[in-house]
Protein backbone atom coordinates (compact mmCIF):
# COMPACT_ATOMS: atom_id res chain seq x y z
CA UNK A 1 0.00 0.00 0.00
CA UNK A 2 1.78 3.10 -1.28
CA UNK A 3 2.07 6.10 1.54
CA UNK A 4 -0.49 9.46 1.55
CA UNK A 5 1.38 12.09 -0.21
CA UNK A 6 -0.48 14.20 1.87
CA UNK A 7 0.76 12.81 5.15
CA UNK A 8 4.52 12.93 4.21
CA UNK A 9 6.45 15.71 5.83
CA UNK A 10 6.63 18.61 3.41
CA UNK A 11 9.47 20.48 5.31
CA UNK A 12 12.59 20.29 2.72
CA UNK A 13 15.96 18.70 3.96
CA UNK A 14 18.49 21.77 4.28
CA UNK A 15 20.86 22.09 1.77
CA UNK A 16 24.29 21.95 2.02
CA UNK A 17 24.75 25.03 0.03
CA UNK A 18 22.61 27.43 2.45
CA UNK A 19 23.91 25.97 5.51
CA UNK A 20 27.44 27.06 4.48
CA UNK A 21 25.94 30.91 3.30
CA UNK A 22 24.55 30.79 6.77
CA UNK A 23 27.52 30.23 8.34
CA UNK A 24 29.42 32.43 6.35
CA UNK A 25 27.48 35.33 6.99
CA UNK A 26 27.41 34.36 10.92
CA UNK A 27 31.37 33.81 10.85
CA UNK A 28 32.29 37.62 8.59
CA UNK A 29 29.55 39.15 11.14
CA UNK A 30 31.04 37.67 14.22
CA UNK A 31 34.28 38.52 13.46
CA UNK A 32 33.46 42.31 12.93
CA UNK A 33 31.85 43.04 16.16
CA UNK A 34 35.32 41.16 17.45
CA UNK A 35 37.16 43.78 15.67
CA UNK A 36 34.73 46.51 16.95
CA UNK A 37 35.51 45.31 20.29
CA UNK A 38 39.10 45.70 19.92
CA UNK A 39 39.19 48.84 18.05
CA UNK A 40 36.65 50.97 20.68
CA UNK A 41 38.78 53.85 22.36
CA UNK A 42 38.18 56.64 25.09
CA UNK A 43 35.72 58.31 22.67
CA UNK A 44 33.05 55.34 23.77
CA UNK A 45 33.41 57.06 26.79
CA UNK A 46 32.80 60.38 25.44
CA UNK A 47 29.85 59.86 23.55
CA UNK A 48 28.27 58.40 26.69
CA UNK A 49 29.22 61.41 28.59
CA UNK A 50 27.58 63.68 25.98
CA UNK A 51 24.26 61.36 26.02
CA UNK A 52 24.04 61.75 29.81
CA UNK A 53 24.89 65.31 29.75
CA UNK A 54 22.01 65.59 27.51
CA UNK A 55 19.04 67.03 29.58
CA UNK A 56 16.22 66.73 26.90
CA UNK A 57 16.24 63.57 24.64
CA UNK A 58 18.97 61.35 22.58
CA UNK A 59 17.68 62.04 19.00
CA UNK A 60 18.44 59.14 16.83
CA UNK A 61 18.88 59.27 13.24
CA UNK A 62 19.80 57.39 10.02
CA UNK A 63 18.69 56.84 6.37
CA UNK A 64 18.08 53.80 4.52
CA UNK A 65 19.27 50.37 6.38
CA UNK A 66 21.04 52.89 8.72
CA UNK A 67 17.66 54.41 9.35
CA UNK A 68 15.88 51.05 10.34
CA UNK A 69 18.79 50.46 12.79
CA UNK A 70 19.02 54.17 14.12
CA UNK A 71 15.04 53.37 15.18
CA UNK A 72 15.31 50.03 16.94
CA UNK A 73 18.46 52.22 19.10
CA UNK A 74 16.22 54.97 19.63
CA UNK A 75 13.94 52.07 20.78
CA UNK A 76 16.15 50.77 23.13
CA UNK A 77 17.53 53.73 24.50
CA UNK A 78 13.99 54.66 25.77
CA UNK A 79 13.22 51.33 27.03
CA UNK A 80 16.50 51.44 29.49
CA UNK A 81 16.29 54.86 30.80
CA UNK A 82 17.35 56.92 28.43
CA UNK A 83 14.71 59.63 26.77
CA UNK A 84 15.11 59.12 22.76
CA UNK A 85 13.42 59.35 19.55
CA UNK A 86 13.83 58.44 15.96
CA UNK A 87 14.16 61.42 13.41
CA UNK A 88 14.12 60.64 9.65
CA UNK A 89 16.09 62.79 8.14
CA UNK A 90 13.99 63.26 5.03
CA UNK A 91 11.24 64.87 7.21
CA UNK A 92 13.93 66.72 9.33
CA UNK A 93 14.61 68.47 5.82
CA UNK A 94 11.14 69.26 6.06
CA UNK A 95 9.68 70.63 9.17
CA UNK A 96 10.95 67.83 11.73
CA UNK A 97 14.18 69.95 12.56
CA UNK A 98 11.99 71.58 15.40
CA UNK A 99 12.03 68.16 16.89
CA UNK A 100 15.56 68.73 17.53
CA UNK A 101 16.17 71.39 20.74
CA UNK A 102 18.78 72.88 22.17
CA UNK A 103 18.72 70.49 25.36
CA UNK A 104 19.50 67.47 23.40
CA UNK A 105 22.32 65.36 21.86
CA UNK A 106 22.04 64.09 17.94
CA UNK A 107 23.66 60.03 17.24
CA UNK A 108 23.68 59.79 13.57
CA UNK A 109 24.36 57.12 11.65
CA UNK A 110 25.82 56.70 8.24
CA UNK A 111 28.00 53.99 6.88
CA UNK A 112 29.92 56.19 4.33
CA UNK A 113 29.24 59.51 6.50
CA UNK A 114 28.10 61.22 3.42
CA UNK A 115 24.81 60.18 3.36
CA UNK A 116 23.72 64.15 1.93
CA UNK A 117 20.06 63.66 3.20
CA UNK A 118 21.90 64.10 6.71
CA UNK A 119 23.28 66.98 5.62
CA UNK A 120 20.82 69.89 6.92
CA UNK A 121 20.85 68.17 10.53
CA UNK A 122 24.68 68.32 10.96
CA UNK A 123 24.22 71.91 9.93
CA UNK A 124 21.16 72.22 12.54
CA UNK A 125 23.29 70.99 15.28
CA UNK A 126 26.64 72.95 14.48
CA UNK A 127 24.17 76.29 14.00
CA UNK A 128 22.88 75.26 17.31
CA UNK A 129 25.85 74.00 19.21
CA UNK A 130 23.76 70.83 19.76
CA UNK A 131 26.20 67.63 21.06
CA UNK A 132 26.50 65.33 17.61
CA UNK A 133 27.93 62.06 17.78
CA UNK A 134 28.50 60.09 14.82
CA UNK A 135 28.77 56.16 13.50
CA UNK A 136 30.25 55.33 10.72
CA UNK A 137 33.31 53.66 8.77
CA UNK A 138 35.48 56.61 7.16
CA UNK A 139 37.15 58.55 9.67
CA UNK A 140 37.82 61.76 7.12
CA UNK A 141 33.81 61.72 6.17
CA UNK A 142 31.84 64.75 6.32
CA UNK A 143 29.85 63.02 9.11
CA UNK A 144 32.75 62.22 11.34
CA UNK A 145 34.70 65.25 10.58
CA UNK A 146 31.72 67.32 11.95
CA UNK A 147 30.88 64.94 14.74
CA UNK A 148 31.69 66.35 18.59
CA UNK A 149 32.64 62.70 18.70
CA UNK A 150 33.44 60.38 16.10
CA UNK A 151 32.53 56.43 16.93
CA UNK A 152 34.77 54.52 14.06
CA UNK A 153 33.69 51.04 12.99
CA UNK A 154 36.77 49.26 11.75
CA UNK A 155 36.97 47.97 8.26
CA UNK A 156 35.23 44.55 7.42
CA UNK A 157 33.88 42.85 4.65
CA UNK A 158 30.11 42.85 4.03
CA UNK A 159 28.22 39.45 3.95
CA UNK A 160 26.93 40.07 0.97
CA UNK A 161 28.47 38.20 -1.95
CA UNK A 162 28.31 41.05 -3.99
CA UNK A 163 29.93 43.38 -0.88
CA UNK A 164 27.20 45.72 -1.75
CA UNK A 165 24.36 44.85 0.59
CA UNK A 166 24.75 46.66 3.86
CA UNK A 167 24.98 43.87 6.29
CA UNK A 168 28.47 43.46 8.19
CA UNK A 169 28.05 47.41 8.70
CA UNK A 170 24.78 47.47 9.99
CA UNK A 171 25.35 44.54 12.61
CA UNK A 172 28.26 46.35 13.79
CA UNK A 173 26.01 49.96 13.98
CA UNK A 174 23.46 47.77 15.83
CA UNK A 175 25.85 46.38 18.39
CA UNK A 176 27.64 49.93 19.04
CA UNK A 177 23.97 51.10 19.64
CA UNK A 178 23.51 48.07 22.45
CA UNK A 179 26.36 49.24 23.97
CA UNK A 180 26.25 52.90 24.35
CA UNK A 181 22.69 51.82 25.62
CA UNK A 182 23.51 49.00 28.42
CA UNK A 183 26.60 51.42 29.35
CA UNK A 184 23.72 54.27 29.73
CA UNK A 185 21.68 52.05 32.15
CA UNK A 186 24.89 51.27 33.97
CA UNK A 187 25.62 54.48 34.33
CA UNK A 188 22.27 55.99 35.50
CA UNK A 189 21.71 52.95 37.85
CA UNK A 190 18.95 52.01 35.89
CA UNK A 191 17.03 48.91 37.92
CA UNK A 192 15.09 46.05 37.17
CA UNK A 193 11.82 48.00 38.82
CA UNK A 194 12.41 50.71 36.37
CA UNK A 195 12.52 48.65 33.64
CA UNK A 196 8.98 46.96 34.73
CA UNK A 197 7.55 50.11 34.61
CA UNK A 198 8.59 50.40 30.79
CA UNK A 199 7.87 47.08 30.08
CA UNK A 200 4.06 46.58 31.83
CA UNK A 201 2.57 44.78 29.18
CA UNK A 202 2.66 41.02 27.84
CA UNK A 203 5.40 38.17 28.54
CA UNK A 204 7.91 40.47 30.00
CA UNK A 205 5.64 42.74 31.94
CA UNK A 206 4.48 39.42 33.63
CA UNK A 207 7.74 37.89 34.41
CA UNK A 208 9.04 41.21 36.06
CA UNK A 209 6.16 41.16 38.14
CA UNK A 210 6.85 40.90 42.15
CA UNK A 211 4.76 39.34 44.66
CA UNK A 212 3.55 42.59 45.93
CA UNK A 213 2.26 43.32 42.30
CA UNK A 214 0.18 40.67 42.36
CA UNK A 215 -0.88 40.09 46.23
CA UNK A 216 -4.37 40.87 48.16
CA UNK A 217 -3.75 43.24 50.99
CA UNK A 218 -5.39 44.46 54.02
CA UNK A 219 -9.42 43.64 54.45
CA UNK A 220 -8.83 40.80 51.84
CA UNK A 221 -6.63 38.65 53.15
CA UNK A 222 -8.28 35.29 55.03
CA UNK A 223 -6.99 35.91 58.92
CA UNK A 224 -8.49 35.08 62.31
CA UNK A 225 -6.90 35.17 65.59
CA UNK A 226 -5.10 32.33 67.27
CA UNK A 227 -8.36 32.30 69.88
CA UNK A 228 -10.77 31.85 67.30
CA UNK A 229 -13.02 28.60 66.45
CA UNK A 230 -12.98 26.42 64.31
CA UNK A 231 -16.53 27.57 63.32
CA UNK A 232 -15.06 31.26 62.79
CA UNK A 233 -12.15 30.17 60.77
CA UNK A 234 -14.00 28.23 58.44
CA UNK A 235 -16.19 31.17 57.74
CA UNK A 236 -13.28 33.31 57.00
CA UNK A 237 -12.24 30.74 54.42
CA UNK A 238 -16.11 30.45 53.07
CA UNK A 239 -15.73 34.30 52.58
CA UNK A 240 -12.75 35.05 51.03
CA UNK A 241 -12.67 31.88 48.55
CA UNK A 242 -9.23 31.39 48.64
CA UNK A 243 -9.27 28.17 49.88
CA UNK A 244 -7.56 28.93 53.70
CA UNK A 245 -7.00 31.33 56.51
CA UNK A 246 -4.21 32.86 58.01
CA UNK A 247 -4.03 32.24 62.29
CA UNK A 248 -2.85 35.11 63.41
CA UNK A 249 -0.57 35.36 66.65
CA UNK A 250 -1.22 37.96 69.33
CA UNK A 251 2.23 39.56 68.56
CA UNK A 252 0.71 39.80 64.91
CA UNK A 253 3.42 36.65 63.65
CA UNK A 254 1.74 34.45 61.42
CA UNK A 255 1.47 31.67 63.66
CA UNK A 256 -0.50 28.99 61.28
CA UNK A 257 -2.98 28.14 58.63
CA UNK A 258 -5.96 26.18 58.05
CA UNK A 259 -6.95 25.10 54.52
CA UNK A 260 -9.99 23.53 52.42
CA UNK A 261 -7.69 20.68 52.77
CA UNK A 262 -6.97 20.35 56.25
CA UNK A 263 -10.94 20.43 57.19
CA UNK A 264 -11.69 17.26 54.95
CA UNK A 265 -9.06 15.54 56.76
CA UNK A 266 -11.01 16.84 60.05
CA UNK A 267 -14.12 15.72 58.42
CA UNK A 268 -15.76 13.47 61.17
CA UNK A 269 -14.32 15.42 64.44
CA UNK A 270 -16.43 17.68 66.33
CA UNK A 271 -14.57 20.55 66.13
CA UNK A 272 -17.51 23.25 67.05
CA UNK A 273 -16.10 25.78 69.68
CA UNK A 274 -12.57 24.13 69.40
CA UNK A 275 -10.13 27.15 68.78
CA UNK A 276 -8.60 27.07 65.82
CA UNK A 277 -5.08 27.09 66.80
CA UNK A 278 -5.48 23.70 68.50
CA UNK A 279 -6.26 22.43 64.63
CA UNK A 280 -3.84 24.58 62.18
CA UNK A 281 -0.91 23.86 60.80
CA UNK A 282 1.89 25.56 61.84
CA UNK A 283 5.21 26.99 59.92
CA UNK A 284 3.42 27.65 57.10
CA UNK A 285 5.27 28.22 53.89
CA UNK A 286 5.36 32.05 53.28
CA UNK A 287 6.84 33.93 50.65
CA UNK A 288 8.67 37.97 50.79
CA UNK A 289 6.80 40.34 48.99
CA UNK A 290 9.84 41.45 47.04
CA UNK A 291 10.20 37.53 45.22
CA UNK A 292 10.04 37.40 41.46
CA UNK A 293 6.32 36.48 41.04
CA UNK A 294 7.45 33.80 38.45
CA UNK A 295 9.73 32.16 41.16
CA UNK A 296 6.58 32.62 43.74
CA UNK A 297 4.48 30.19 41.15
CA UNK A 298 7.27 28.03 41.15
CA UNK A 299 7.17 27.60 44.28
CA UNK A 300 3.48 27.01 44.49
CA UNK A 301 3.46 24.57 41.56
CA UNK A 302 6.52 22.88 43.95
CA UNK A 303 4.61 22.52 47.12
CA UNK A 304 1.65 21.62 45.15
CA UNK A 305 -0.21 24.04 47.26
CA UNK A 306 -2.94 27.02 45.68
CA UNK A 307 -1.85 29.79 47.63
CA UNK A 308 1.02 31.43 50.29
CA UNK A 309 0.63 33.97 53.03
CA UNK A 310 2.98 36.85 52.55
CA UNK A 311 5.20 38.12 55.53
CA UNK A 312 7.53 40.75 56.28
CA UNK A 313 10.71 40.81 58.34
CA UNK A 314 8.94 40.33 61.18
CA UNK A 315 7.01 37.40 60.23
CA UNK A 316 3.69 39.41 60.07
CA UNK A 317 1.29 38.77 57.23
CA UNK A 318 1.19 41.67 54.20
CA UNK A 319 -0.63 39.85 51.90
CA UNK A 320 -1.48 36.54 50.23
CA UNK A 321 -0.80 35.24 46.52
CA UNK A 322 -3.13 32.65 45.00
CA UNK A 323 -1.96 30.78 41.57
CA UNK A 324 -4.70 32.14 40.02
CA UNK A 325 -3.86 35.40 40.32
CA UNK A 326 0.18 34.35 38.28
CA UNK A 327 -2.07 32.91 35.73
CA UNK A 328 -4.13 35.86 34.90
CA UNK A 329 -0.91 38.07 34.82
CA UNK A 330 -0.06 35.71 32.10
CA UNK A 331 2.69 33.94 34.13
CA UNK A 332 2.72 30.20 32.70
CA UNK A 333 2.39 27.33 35.26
Amino acid sequence: MSADPKSADPTPAPRADDLAAARRVLNIEAAALGALSGALDANFGRAVEALLAAKGRVIVSGMGKSGHVGAKIAATFASTGTPAQFVHPGEASHGDLGMIGAEDAVLMLSNSGETRELADMILHTRRRKIPLIGIASRPNSTLLKAADVALVLPPAEEACPMGLAPTTSTTMTLALGDALAVALMERRGFNREQYKDFHPGGSLGAALMSVADLMHIGPDMPLVGEGATVDEAVRVISDKRFGCAGIVAPDGRLAGILTDGDMRRLFGENLSGKPVGAVMTRNPKTVAADLRAADALAFLNRAQITALFVIDAEGRPVGLLHIHDCLKAGLAA
